[in-house]
């Protein structure tokens, strides 16, 4: 296993014992060559080994002298490895640093179509974790140095600041953004950043963390699209794996798209594509194979099950299970014939209620 580079302190410590070294045994050296005591043979090594040039403390003998000589040229290596080691540990992680902030910003600039997550902690580790999973680019948003070196180490982008500041979200790449979780640790916090965030960009989603009850309605009112207490869902959660653990388990299992081959994912309908303006009948006849269309989202109605009559219309979303082959298939005859083809983007919601799409 390659051993991690030390850090600057740690490169630091060879030069710093050569240097010691050097002082004691020139002391130790004027103590036995010239008898002196241990006070002024400490000095007359440094005074010799930094070449200041007080002058003798004692009158030398020989060969006192000719230590000397040997000591000021042991004494000027060690200075120069010292300076030299030290002046290399700052520039070095001055330009690391300056090359490290570049890179970022250059790839955060880069960045479309992404996921803004405020807050790195537990919940939005969580958060990042399942959105890697499911192929969808996100970027951090968070104060903490910790957070953001954690999120760094992690492999994610990041942006230092408030994510309730303007600024701050515009260099997160906003405008260009797919949607935004804010997941900080306050209420207050999170009805900030959702205010600011529905201001920039009136129709992004928005998925807000409450805390406490009474903040839902507040961040619904601020422009959360969708709003999560994350207490509420692990007791709702734990109360469906003890009342109907096979069921729940199932459908987690076609969330995350493992263990099998059905996987439940959410299609949108582009406009334009062969699928718009056919029946429900008749994409399941020829389009979808053997995937099973659970239901269709529009706009503010969602349509479970889905009559065989009723008309898809294009930005429609489409809740599908079946196999991987299935669902590209119909994802194919969602798209635009303009349009490169898109993979679906699996449903997120993982309590079996199908995701909707704002």
């Amino acid at each position: 296993m390659r051993k991690p580079e030390p850090d600057g302190i740690g490169r630091l410590r060879v030069p710093l014992i050569v240097l010691m070294t050097t002082l004691v045994l020139g002391s130790l050296g004027y103590v036995l060559i010239e008898g002196w005591s241990v006070a002024d043979a400490l000095f007359m090594s440094v005074t010799t080994v930094t070449t200041v040039g007080y002058g003798e403390t004692h009158p030398l003998s020989t060969a006192g002298r000719m230590f000397s000589i040997f000591l000021i040229v042991t004494g000027v290596g060690s200075i120069s490895y010292v300076l030299t080691s030290l002046a290399a540990t700052l520039f070095e992680g001055y330009a690391n640093q300056r090359w490290e902030r570049r890179r970022m910003s250059h790839r955060v600039a880069h960045l479309a179509d992404h996921h803004i997550i405020c807050g790195y902690g537990r919940v939005g580790r969580e958060i990042a974790a399942q959105l890697r999973r499911e192929r969808c680019a996100c970027l951090v948003v968070d104060l903490s140095e910790v957070a953001l070196s954690r999120a760094t180490k992690d492999g994610f982008p990041v942006v230092e600041g408030n994510a309730s500041e303007d600024d701050t979200l515009r260099r997160a790449g906003i405008i260009r953004a797919r949607g935004l979780i804010t997941a900080v640790a306050t209420d207050a916090e999170n009805i900030f950043i959702t205010l600011s965030a529905r201001a920039l960009k009136a129709g992004m989603p928005i998925v807000a963390r409450a805390n406490f009850e009474d903040a839902v309605s507040k961040l619904r009112r601020a422009g959360a699209t969708q709003v999560v207490s994350p207490y509420a869902m692990a007791g709702q959660q734990m109360a469906r794996l003890a009342a109907r653990p096979t069921t729940v388990g199932f459908v987690e299992r076609l969330l995350e798209g493992s263990q099998g081959e059905l996987m439940l994912e959410e299609i949108h309908v582009a406009p334009g594509s062969p699928i718009s303006g056919t029946t429900i009948g008749d994409a399941r006849q020829h389009h979808a194979g053997a995937a099973v269309i659970l239901a269709v989202q529009r706009g503010g109605h969602l349509f479970s099950p889905p009559a065989a009559d009723l008309r898809i219309d294009a930005l429609d979303t489409l809740a599908v299970v079946g196999s991987d082959r299935d669902l590209n298939t119909l994802a194919i005859a969602c798209q635009s014939r303009s349009e490169p083809v898109a993979v679906p983007n699996p449903v997120q919601t993982r309590d079996g209620q199908v995701a909707t799409a704002p």
